[in-house]
């Protein structure tokens, strides 16, 4: 039997992109700890796709290392926007066409600027969404760049852990 194509791993198929797929039982609230720890991956190459908003030009992607988190006011700063803040799930899922979880920076619902970590290029290979809850594709990040335009910040910072 063929397997239907996601919207993300169809894009990056039209474009010649080598990927990997790799699907995991997906469960609310696991995060990318979670997947990580089921794929056998490092969470550091688990690229997160997160949606923002800020008051000059509107919602926008930031994606995002797995294990670190996004530091707004830097962003904020490099983008030359006064605020930038983390939508709620339900914007996010407005702005974006999947829900939280889903996010697939290859078919948005909305055109919106998407601005990569810098460092997410020094991986030998990433992992992000590829259309669906559970459904992860690896590529290489330069391909990433090649067929989703995308700007580069730098904007991670340590998660902060509960309790220090």
């Amino acid at each position: 039997m063929v397997e239907e194509l996601s919207k993300g791993m169809a894009r990056l198929s039209s474009q010649n992109v080598e990927f990997t797929v790799h699907r995991f039982e997906y469960l609310e609230g696991g995060g990318t700890l979670r997947s990580s720890a089921i794929l056998g991956l490092d969470e550091h190459a688990i690229i997160k796709t997160l949606v923002f908003e800020n008051k000059e030009s509107g919602p926008l992607v930031v994606l995002m290392h797995g294990d670190l988190n996004v530091d707004t006011k830097r962003l904020a700063v490099e983008l030359s926007m006064s605020k930038i803040w983390s939508c709620s799930p339900e914007a996010a899922t407005n702005f974006s066409g999947w829900p939280i979880g889903a996010t697939n920076p290859f078919a948005l619902k909305i055109d919106m600027p998407i601005f990569m970590e810098g460092s997410i290029l020094r991986l030998p290979k990433m992992y992000i969404n590829g259309g669906g809850r559970g459904l992860i594709v690896g590529l290489d990040p330069t391909e990433f760049i090649r067929v989703i335009q995308s700007q580069l910040v730098h904007c991670a910072k340590e998660k902060r852990v509960l309790g220090s």
